[in-house]
């Protein structure tokens, strides 16, 4: 435990730190009236599993959820946040839910942290993995032209839990991590006209995590979310509606110091999925 707080401490340390430099340059170059601005925004769509892989256990199962844990159907897609520019700082405050509940009749034993699922067990899978982001950018462009370009770092915040249990609710296996995620990011806007604009959005990070926390063990992680859309803006610019289409990836492997039996701390979870949403955005002040 006291490990986990201290690389809390450390990942919250440094991006706070970050973050009051760039905000303390951004305020030294301002010589503008001061411009605020604040969106509230929704996305709803659908996401497809383009792959999606994870093992518990180094003589666990290597499971393909597309091919044996049913998730080669659509899900639906849901994100919320809030965008605040003041002058050309912009801060960003997300919620990203994301449940996948899936049942398969297993073709295959499965083996999850030494527990064994035979062959021909319906087998209910949840996989949740919802996160919490903040962020913040310096807009690099003069306030006001046709391209806004924000160059910025965020901090995440997973809250997973995986679950694997037969329907008889004899056989069951769960992990579940609270943890905290360093991230780069970057955006642009274009106002190709003054009532279309097209823009992107990524927030990415690979890493070796001993690197980072400055611990012994070997996992190594990533995480991508990147996003182009298109769409309307009303004359007012109290409304916007933008068609979107995102890619969001990631995942870890290696083996954790911080774990309790019957787990041997060996994990490995790529995911990679393809989300169409249409994206709503309400100025509220």
């Amino acid at each position: 435990m006291l490990k986990k707080a201290g690389k809390w401490k450390s990942y919250i340390s440094f991006f706070c730190l970050s973050i009051l430099l760039m905000y303390s340059f951004s305020q030294a170059q301002e010589k503008n009236k001061e411009i605020l601005d604040i969106d509230m925004f929704a996305e709803f769509g659908f996401f497809a599993v383009l792959d999606h892989k994870v093992q518990f256990g180094r003589d666990g199962t290597y499971l393909d959820y597309n091919e044996n844990g049913g998730q080669d159907v659509l899900f639906p897609f849901t994100r919320f946040g809030i965008n605040t520019q003041l002058n050309r700082n912009i801060f960003v405050l997300l919620y990203q839910p994301l449940l996948l509940k899936t049942t398969e009749l297993i073709d295959r034993d499965l083996v999850i942290d030494d527990l064994v699922f035979p062959e021909s067990t319906p087998v209910e899978f949840t996989y949740g993995f919802p996160f919490y982001r903040f962020s913040y950018a310096f807009d690099i462009t003069e306030p006001g032209g046709e391209w806004d370009i924000g160059l910025g770092l965020s901090l995440q915040i997973r809250n997973a839990t995986i679950t694997f249990q037969s329907t008889d609710g004899e056989l069951y296996r769960t992990n579940r991590d609270v943890g905290l995620v360093p991230l780069l990011k970057a955006l642009f806007n274009w106002r190709f006209t003054d009532n279309f604009h097209f823009g992107a959005e990524i927030d990415g990070i690979y890493a070796p995590v001993s690197y980072l926390n400055g611990d012994n063990n070997d996992v190594t992680g990533a995480l991508i979310d990147a996003s182009i859309r298109a769409g309307y803006v009303e004359k007012n610019k109290r409304y916007k509606i933008y068609l979107n289409l995102r890619y969001l990836a990631g995942g870890a492997q290696g083996q954790s110091d911080n774990y309790e039996p019957p787990s041997d701390g060996y994990v490995k979870n790529w995911l990679n999925f393809l989300t169409v949403s249409t994206l709503f955005s309400w100025n509220i002040f």
